[in-house]
């Protein structure tokens, strides 16, 4: 009897609308499991698990899939079922969902969310996204500095239910709606009831503005060793407070889509249950363009084919100078996005990045061309045909680390997203030059090859 699959048996599971069978089920598998379980189901068996599962069962499943996916489920729902999903997750997460979507579509949503909810995520979508605004949740506890340890533990107490997801490090005391310090639950609980919040309040804790950018909030957080940050605005009224957890959870996807970007995808992750045609699209962008570039490198050989026919030994060695090129510079440009992105450099730098590649290059590119000539001269057992090759390598990998490390630095000035744009450009003047130099030389000693 042939077995049936992990995602066969949740088919079978969601035939029976029976929601007790359906969450036992997933309540059995890991997060990774179910991840896999549910990319093998059609769009419509997704909807249909989301649709028979509690809102709250829902969110918790959609937390476990990887963001894009659980984004195109939540714009194919119902509005309705939407808003009850998206209810339950964290106000940061809320208006990452909602400001992916058309107006049109967030605010149908909305609309059958609680009025005071659905305003706090209008004015979180109004925020840049990789801000501190952006960031931030605004599920904090926060009161007047002119109450009493015994009238918050109450509230606290009375409240239970409501304040169950929120991050209880701190409580955050205002003065008129500013912003006045920082307690910590120890030191709320092991005070006497009758003691106002404004004699044990930290007055001197820190705060970030609600416009700081990611670069920004990574250095205060590298700095100070906090749970979380207050963000204020310019009237130093409390708006949300940035979780460390998120910081960093941000950072990583920064880092990640700069990666893909790299790689010539654009617009953002791509999953393979996403449409055929959208993916096609996005790699297309980049790829189409290459064709382009790769025949003017091409064209580089043809000029050459006389001296290439007359030395078909440099037909070995032509692709080794183009790749390991390419490989210095593009181990410079990934220094130089990740710098960008930190704020270690700024796009002006340009000449002070250039002197600090050349160096690296220098020595780099002395070593490589050295073995590679090493390599071509015990193997025709000319020498020089590795000083040929030898040479080419060691002057194209200089060449290579000066343009990797500078042409994001330029594309950035130009706003040009530098971490689509420069694989391509390095890639292509890199092996136009590499192809030069190693033809020019050898045409120049032909007659000693």
């Amino acid at each position: 009897m042939q077995e049936i699959k992990p995602w066969g048996q949740l088919r079978e599971h969601l035939q029976t609308d029976s929601i007790s069978v359906i969450k036992a089920y997933l309540d059995q598998l890991t997060a990774e499991d179910i991840v896999s379980i549910v990319s093998h189901l059609s769009e419509q068996e997704r909807l249909r698990l989301l649709s028979v599962l509690t809102a709250e069962d829902a969110a918790e499943l959609l937390e476990d899939l990887p963001w894009v996916q659980a984004m195109e489920l939540i714009k194919e729902m119902d509005s309705k079922e939407a808003a009850a999903i998206i209810v339950e997750f964290p106000s940061d997460e809320q208006a990452d969902f909602l400001g992916e979507m058309s107006e049109k579509g967030a605010e149908a949503i909305m609309q059958e969310m609680p009025e005071e909810e659905a305003d706090a995520i209008r004015e979180l979508i109004q925020y840049e996204e990789d801000s501190a605004g952006g960031l931030m949740v605004t599920e904090f506890l926060s009161f007047e500095e002119d109450a009493t340890v015994g009238s918050v533990v109450k509230d606290l107490q009375s409240n239970a239910e409501k304040y169950e997801k929120y991050n209880l490090q701190y409580i955050y005391v205002t003065h008129k709606d500013q912003f006045s310090g920082v307690l910590n639950m120890r030191t709320l609980l092991l005070s006497k009831p009758d003691v106002l919040l404004s004699d044990i309040v930290l007055r001197s804790a820190r705060t970030v503005q609600y416009n700081d950018t990611l670069y920004d909030l990574i250095k205060f957080f590298d700095t100070y060793d906090f749970y979380g940050v207050p963000v204020v605005d310019d009237r130093l009224q409390l708006k949300g407070v940035v979780l460390r957890k998120d910081l960093r959870e941000a950072q990583t996807d920064q880092v990640h889509l700069e990666h893909l970007e790299t790689q010539g995808i654009v617009g953002g992750e791509e999953l393979r249950t996403m449409s055929v045609w959208l993916r096609a699209r996005r790699r297309l962008s980049w790829l189409s363009v290459n064709i382009l570039l790769n025949i003017a490198a091409a064209s580089i050989i043809a000029f050459y084919q006389d001296t290439l026919s007359a030395v078909i030994a440099l037909a070995v060695f032509l692709p080794i100078i183009s790749d390991m090129s390419g490989c210095s510079g593009n181990q410079a440009v990934a220094v130089s996005l990740r710098e960008l992105s930190l704020g270690v450099v700024r796009p002006f730098e340009v000449a002070r990045v250039w002197m600090q590649e050349v160096s690296v290059g220098l020595l780099n590119g002395l070593v490589l061309g050295t073995l590679i000539g090493t390599a071509a001269w015990l193997w025709k057992g000319n020498i020089y045909l590795g000083l040929v090759v030898g040479g080419a390598l060691s002057i194209n990998t200089v060449v290579a680390v000066s343009l990797g490390g500078t042409i994001p630095l330029v594309l950035k000035r130009m706003n040009v997203d530098p971490a689509l744009a420069s694989g391509p450009i390095l890639t292509t003047v890199t092996d136009m030059f590499g192809f030069f130099l190693a033809l020019t030389f050898a045409g120049m000693m032909l007659e000693y090859l």
